[in-house]
């Protein structure tokens, strides 16, 4: 995790304007708004590199309710199109959304076909190795 969070910390793209992190309070906020509970690897993802902006892929964030990519209007879109409820999503990819399960995994689901697909990574920070800094 230590590894991702500083290859993350190097690879971050400057922006005119930088998106800020979140606190505890606010991911306390963010849960009461979309009534799940956040997966512990998703909070600290949230709460150490949601302020990282790097290739094409945008995860979600958590400071800003005005950004396109903040978690409750992600998930309200996501959740809209079919992605099961108990998934938090964690990242839009042209109709497709990578998500959190409760116990951590994530998940591959695909927005043209509405089903879960075989792909999955162990962790948040597995798929920010395996996803996000690949793409």
């Amino acid at each position: 995790m230590e590894e991702v969070i500083e290859q993350l910390r190097e690879l971050n793209e400057p922006v005119p304007v930088p998106l800020e992190l979140p606190d505890e309070e606010t991911l306390v906020e963010i849960q009461e708004q979309i009534l799940i509970h956040l997966p512990y690897e998703l909070r600290e993802f949230l709460l150490t590199v949601s302020d990282v902006v790097y290739g094409r892929l945008e995860p979600v964030t958590a400071a800003d309710p005005q950004s396109h990519t903040y978690l409750p209007e992600v998930a309200s879109v996501a959740w809209d199109l079919g992605l099961p409820r108990e998934l938090v999503p964690l990242c839009e990819d042209q109709g497709d959304y990578y998500a959190v399960a409760a116990d951590g995994t994530v998940v591959l689901w695909e927005g043209d076909s509405g089903e879960l697909s075989e792909e999955s990574w162990e962790t948040v920070w597995h798929w920010v190795r395996d996803v996000w800094l690949e793409s």
